[in-house]
């Protein structure tokens, strides 16, 4: 692969997000959805675009996996970055309809198996606004290769 080519594999994508508040029952979402898996020189991106069951239609949601660390980027509607490495911390701006907010991830759990055939990612992590614990969230993503299909002759 040259520095400019990317290896982009149509995928299916198994979403279970969990969101976790003092006091509140745990918020879960299980999604299926359609992806695409881009292999680059740097690492791997899995996107795919957001839908009304997770109140994001109109987003797209990509996950850059560089080495140790995730980034997770929305366009669109909302538009955020996260970046996500397991035992550290980094601040990011989520960006709200009332103005921008600066919120610190801290990742407690990063594990994945992806690879062009697919395979699991494992992210858990903690937000905090003003040094303040406001949730923990986690994400389980199953990658799926999508069946190519073939024309009969």
């Amino acid at each position: 692969m040259t520095n400019t080519e990317t290896k982009k594999l149509p995928v299916l994508l198994t979403i279970h997000s969990e969101q976790h508040y003092e006091d509140t029952e745990p918020d879960s979402i299980e999604l299926m959805t359609e992806g695409v898996l881009e292999l680059t020189r740097e690492g791997m991106v899995l996107s795919y675009q957001e839908s009304e069951l997770t109140g994001l239609e109109g987003t797209t949601t990509a996950f850059e996996i560089r080495g140790p660390q995730v980034i997770l980027s929305r366009t669109g509607n909302v538009n955020s970055q996260m970046v996500f490495e397991e035992g550290k911390q980094h601040t990011s701006i989520y960006e709200t309809p009332f103005g921008e907010l600066a919120i610190d991830i801290q990742t407690s759990r990063l594990r994945h198996s992806l690879s062009e055939r697919g395979g699991l990612m494992d992210l858990r992590y903690s937000i905090s606004v003003d040094h303040a614990v406001t949730g923990r969230n986690a994400f389980k993503i199953r990658v799926r290769r999508k069946p190519e299909l073939r024309e009969n002759i």
